[in-house]
C-alpha cells in the first residue's frame, strides 16, 4: 500500500519499491481498498530485500516491527527510518472486520507519507 500510495501522491517526485523477505502476492483486501481511493495496486508484486541490496536508495524506510528485524541492512544514501504499522493481514474475522483493518491502515501508511515526505519536501535534504 505504501508503493502505490506514493507513486500516485507522490507523482514523478518519488520513485518507490517495496520489497520484503517472503516476497508473495498483495493481499486482495489491500488491492481493494487501495482501488476504494483510486489506486490500482492489482499489478504490482512483492520483491525481495536482496533484489535492492547494492542499489543505492535515497530512503530506505521499514514499516513493521518484523522487517526491521528481519530485514538485512540495506544502507539509504540520505535516511534509514522505520515506522510501525500494524499488518492488516493478521487480522482475523468477518470480512468487515478485516476490510476495517486495512482501511484503517490504508490511512495511517497515507498520513504518515504526507506528513514525512509531502508536507515539506525541503525538510528532506
Amino acid at each position: 500500500m505504501a508503493e502505490g500510495l506514493l507513486r500516485v501522491r507522490g507523482g514523478d517526485r518519488f520513485l518507490s519499491y517495496s520489497a520484503g523477505t517472503r516476497p508473495s502476492r498483495v493481499h486482495p483486501m489491500a488491492v481493494q481498498v487501495m482501488w476504494e481511493i483510486g489506486i490500482d495496486v492489482s499489478a504490482h508484486r512483492s520483491k525481495h530485500v536482496d533484489d535492492y541490496c547494492g542499489h543505492p536508495m535515497d530512503y530506505v524506510v521499514t514499516v513493521c516491527d518484523s522487517a526491521r528485524e528481519s530485514c538485512p541492512y540495506v544502507p539509504a544514501v540520505r535516511h534509514n527510518m522505520h515506522h510501525t504499522f500494524d499488518d492488516p493481514s493478521r487480522v482475523t474475522g468477518s470480512e468487515e472486520v478485516m476490510l476495517t483493518a486495512f482501511r484503517r491502515v490504508r490511512d495511517e501508511i497515507r498520513q504518515w507519507i504526507e506528513q514525512t515526505f509531502l508536507h515539506d519536501e525541503a525538510a528532506l535534504g
